[in-house]
């Protein structure tokens, strides 16, 4: 074995070490914690409170342990969790928490993961650091001494070099745990993959809602070519029919009649300038350029200086999210923005992106009137439509008198980061 297949060995036995770690210090506590939390539910309602505290712990330790298994050893684990709701009600957390199977599916990964974490993760870790310090302590105790190191110091009564024989099995537990130390790590991901994974009932859901949103996502493109062609129709191919008629009577004009030919020849120019303009919002319309060269930050400021009324955006990305992910929000934000200019009455609205790791968060909120609803056919179940494509979720609140607060999420993940996040007012 190279020196760079040990460092590397010795690296995963070191990410073991820190499996046994985590499965004493942070489960043992966290069991404790659930326990109580959950027995207490009955104590007038605490455990409501406390319960969904702790469970969500547990979900973080097991996102943790999927992240793990994902950079050292490829065991993707998916997650198999419910979208939160909408609305921060205590009763409606609690109820999410403790309503979801996975949640019961992370406690007794975290209860059994307490003994077969420490020993799976403990094992090669413990050979290689018992075994090197066989090799560096023994000689030095066998000169101060005239016996061995650990347990094989006995073996000089047998006429058996003490000091020799320690450092062979000294040596060969090193061996040992340099290729035991990825294969239980391994195994240690494939056990947690067992119980935090997805369960069949839940992939068979998972697998219908896909259905679902695909046939709605097919639905939605080809009602959008539907529009696009009809707009191509009636708007810019019908300006540029009348524009070549208009000039191929302007050159039968140009020697008999030169004032009308000049006058059609001007009312050409015109509908090319018309015809072009319509092109260029049917463009925007399919993937505004602004989009494109500035990202969802400069097309949501784009946005905000093109309504009526004043627009705080506030943008805290690292990154840019892939091209379709990106559309999806930009113009999902820039539907929620036109019904606020269409029905809320507000004076003033705001628009907040973040991203939390996992999701793309769209916030969009204004100080109208209120009375929001997602109604079948408006331009919000379009927006939810539009989302549910790429599993992403919409919440509204708006009760009356205001403030309407529309939340968009999209799972996805960022790239190109930027270097700096930025704020201010469209």
């Amino acid at each position: 074995m190279d020196a760079q297949a040990g460092r590397r060995a010795a690296g995963t036995a070191a990410r073991g070490l820190a499996v046994a770690a985590v499965a004493l210090a942070a489960g043992i506590p966290l069991l404790v914690i659930t326990v109580v939390s959950l027995a207490l539910i009955p104590a007038a309602g605490v455990g409501l409170v406390l319960a969904p505290v702790a469970l969500l712990s547990v979900r973080a330790l097991a996102d943790q342990q999927r992240t793990w298994a994902a950079d050292w050893t490829g065991v993707e684990i998916a997650r198999p969790y419910r979208p939160e709701p909408a609305g921060r009600s205590p009763w409606r957390r609690a109820a999410w928490v403790l309503g979801d199977p996975a949640t019961w599916r992370d406690v007794l990964w975290l209860l059994v993961n307490i003994p077969v974490g420490f020993v799976l993760g403990l094992v090669p870790g413990a050979c290689l650091v018992y075994g090197l310090e066989g090799i560096a302590v023994a000689p030095w105790l066998a000169r101060i001494s005239g016996y061995g190191w650990g347990p094989f110091w006995p073996l000089a009564d047998y006429g058996i070099s003490g000091t020799a024989a320690t450092l062979v099995l000294a040596a060969l537990l090193v061996l040992a745990g340099l290729p035991l130390a990825p294969a239980l790590l391994r195994a240690h991901a494939r056990f947690s993959r067992s119980l935090l994974a997805p369960t069949r009932d839940a992939l068979e859901r998972r697998v219908a809602h896909l259905a679902t949103t695909r046939e709605e996502a097919v639905d939605a493109s080809a009602a959008e070519l539907r529009r696009i062609e009809r707009d191509l129709h009636d708007g810019a191919q019908a300006r540029l029919v009348a524009l070549s008629m208009n000039i191929g009577l302007a050159e039968e004009l140009m020697r008999r009649d030169p004032e009308t030919a000049a006058r059609l020849l001007a009312e050409a120019r015109q509908a090319s300038g018309t015809a072009l303009t319509e092109l260029r919002d049917l463009v925007r319309g399919i993937h505004p350029p602004v989009l494109a060269e500035r990202g969802l930050d400069g097309g949501v400021r784009a946005l905000a200086l093109s309504l009526p009324i004043p627009v705080d955006v506030s943008v805290e990305l690292p990154g840019r999210p892939d091209a379709p992910v990106e559309s999806a929000g930009y113009f999902a934000v820039a539907e929620a923005l036109a019904n606020v200019v269409k029905h809320s009455g507000a004076a003033r609205a705001w628009v907040e992106l973040d991203h939390d790791g996992r999701r793309l968060r769209a916030i969009v909120g204004d100080d109208g009137t209120g009375g929001a609803a997602v109604t079948p056919g408006g331009g919000l179940a379009g927006v939810e439509r539009r989302l549910a494509a790429f599993d992403g979720t919409m919440a509204v609140t708006s009760p009356p008198g205001g403030p309407t607060i529309v939340t968009l999420e999209l799972p996805c993940a960022l790239s190109s980061p930027r270097t700096s996040p930025s704020s201010g007012t469209g």
